[in-house]
């Protein structure tokens, strides 16, 4: 069976070598005799995946023991609403800065449990981009900064990210992993693991053991990251298989290296954006100067011409190219593990495309 290039935007495509090794060990892991999503969270076999897992996301993201990493089910939405709930204290404000749909998701669930205040606001400007650091208006002594570093429907990306002296959160559920960055200057970073780090099930949470100590009381004990720090993410059963992935992928990503896979990251983006820009036909969703190098959003002359690409490329093995429904267009969505072969087959999709319908 020939398999597709997927460019959704998430449950996205796996490292090849990973799928692989997934499908050797999931009849017989380890010589256990039984898959890991057979085994007890509470056995040694699993134990080691999933301590391994936290290891090698504690190296690759160069965070130390002040920092917990943790593994807690919802995905990042639920995220939106535990964030507020453990650190939005009663007359504290928490400072959001609204990038798009994603940043407004999270904006949205933080008002209904405390007070918040918009720090900047491009979420709904044509062409897309997040905002410049001169425009951010933080509150003096915010219980903490909110950022989506990467608006997955816009296909927009902070390219700097704001320095602050409340706590900086980001969720970087379509980034994560994708560049080097300074960790340590946030307060915490959550993801769901669905794009770079492995299947859906799974939000991945780093955060700074002090901040997880401001919760109030009151709160139900499986929403406090407090919890989740103390029984190092197995109070309940956690989604065993999704870990396991994780540790398969970050093992994959130690042995890339994340200076060249954000070298590779950046050409796979390039080629794209430049296939774009070669003439009127395409045109490209997000200021050039904000483009994310992992969703690249464009559109074609008329609503039928796209609806015509997607057919057609999907017909090709170019799968998943229609946009978000909320914005229409087309985006191609080329995640860490996303191959270059598959890009230059994007690009000569578009040259042949424009050649029939320019």
């Amino acid at each position: 069976m020939a398999r597709v290039y997927n460019f959704c935007s998430g449950p996205a495509m796996l490292p090849l070598e990973v799928l692989e090794e997934a499908g050797r060990e999931m009849v017989d892991f380890n010589k256990t005799g039984m898959s890991i999503i057979e085994s007890s969270h509470r056995g040694k076999a699993y134990d080691a995946i999933h301590n391994e897992a936290i290891s090698n996301l504690r190296e690759l993201l160069g965070l130390g023991d002040d920092y917990s990493i943790l593994f807690i089910q919802g995905g990042a939405s639920l995220q939106f609403a535990m964030i507020p709930m453990n650190l939005l204290g009663p007359g504290a404000t928490a400072d959001y800065i609204n990038s798009g749909y994603w940043a407004g998701k999270a904006l949205k669930e933080a008002k209904l449990i405390g007070k918040t205040a918009v720090a900047a606001d491009c979420g709904k400007e044509i062409p897309t981009r997040v905002p410049r650091l001169a425009e951010l208006k933080l509150t003096d002594g915010a219980a903490y900064v909110h950022i989506t570093s990467n608006e997955t429907i816009s296909g927009a990306q902070w390219k700097e990210f704001p320095k602050t002296s409340a706590p900086l959160i980001a969720d970087m559920s379509s980034d994560i992993l994708s560049r080097p960055f300074n960790a340590t200057d946030f307060a915490m970073i959550y993801a769901g693991a669905q794009k770079n780090l492995g299947p859906s099930g799974v939000a991945v949470v780093a955060i700074r053991k002090d901040l997880a100590g401001r919760a109030p009381a009151g709160i139900p004990t499986m929403l406090k990251y407090s919890t989740h720090i103390e029984e190092n993410s197995l109070y309940n059963t956690p989604p065993c298989f999704s870990v396991y992935i994780i540790t398969l992928v970050t093992r994959w990503l130690k042995k890339q290296g994340l200076e060249n896979v954000c070298r590779t990251n950046r050409e796979k983006a390039a080629k794209v954006y430049a296939a774009i820009d070669a003439t009127g036909f395409y045109r490209g969703t997000a200021l050039p100067e904000f483009r994310s190098d992992m969703n690249v959003t464009f559109r074609l002359p008329t609503e039928e011409l796209e609806e015509k690409f997607v057919k057609e490329s999907t017909k090709a093995g170019l799968n998943g190219l229609k946009g978000h429904r909320s914005v229409g267009g087309l985006r191609a969505s080329i995640y860490n593990a996303f191959p270059m072969e598959g890009v230059d087959a994007l690009v000569g999709f578009m040259k042949d495309f424009e050649s029939r319908n320019g």
